[in-house]
């Protein structure tokens, strides 16, 4: 009997095995084929986000530079005062620089003494005050700030250049 058993059971694990693994369905001959299972359909892309339109703050103090350098002192003033962090010494420097070039030197002077009083290691601010100082009669202050600059990056740096050659230009139409 425990042969039996043991046979039936063994036959059954087959029969088992076969209806496991067998196909879905099975087809007579001629039959269609079944048709495809469809696809599972892909997981929609999200949505691009939309791109900021703003410039970033580097952006704009770049295009302010550019502009104020090129002549375009208006557009340079309002692209600067564009910016969201209104106390970078950069944008505060190229303000002054802008305001300066429009003839508004108390101005931007304001702008210039601001950005120093927390960042007196700015050279080319310096020279632009030392310009500005220039443009108001002082040649004396103009100096005191070239040597600053100089205290701080040498005779051979731009911003020294720079200032020495308006130095040199002032004194050569004063007299």
């Amino acid at each position: 009997m425990r042969k039996f058993v043991s046979k039936l059971l063994c036959a059954g694990a087959v029969a088992l095995a076969a209806f496991a693994f067998a196909p879905e369905s099975t087809f007579a001959a001629g039959d269609p084929p079944p048709p495809p299972k469809p696809k599972p359909k892909p997981k929609p892309k999200p949505k691009p986000k939309p791109k900021d339109s703003r410039l970033n703050d580097d952006h704009i103090y770049s295009l302010g530079y550019w502009q104020a350098k090129g002549g375009e002192h208006a557009a340079a003033l309002e692209t600067l005062r564009s910016a969201s962090n209104q106390a970078d010494p950069r944008i505060q420097t190229m303000i002054g620089f802008a305001l300066r070039k429009l003839g508004r030197v108390e101005e931007a002077m304001g702008y210039y003494q601001k950005v120093l009083a927390a960042h007196p290691e700015r050279t080319n601010t310096r020279q632009y005050l030392g310009e500005a100082f220039l443009q108001i009669g002082d040649p004396a202050k103009a100096k005191e700030q070239l040597a600053l600059i100089k205290s701080r990056c040498g005779v051979a740096c731009d911003d020294y250049q720079a200032l020495l050659e308006e130095i040199a230009r002032f004194e050569k139409r004063a007299g």
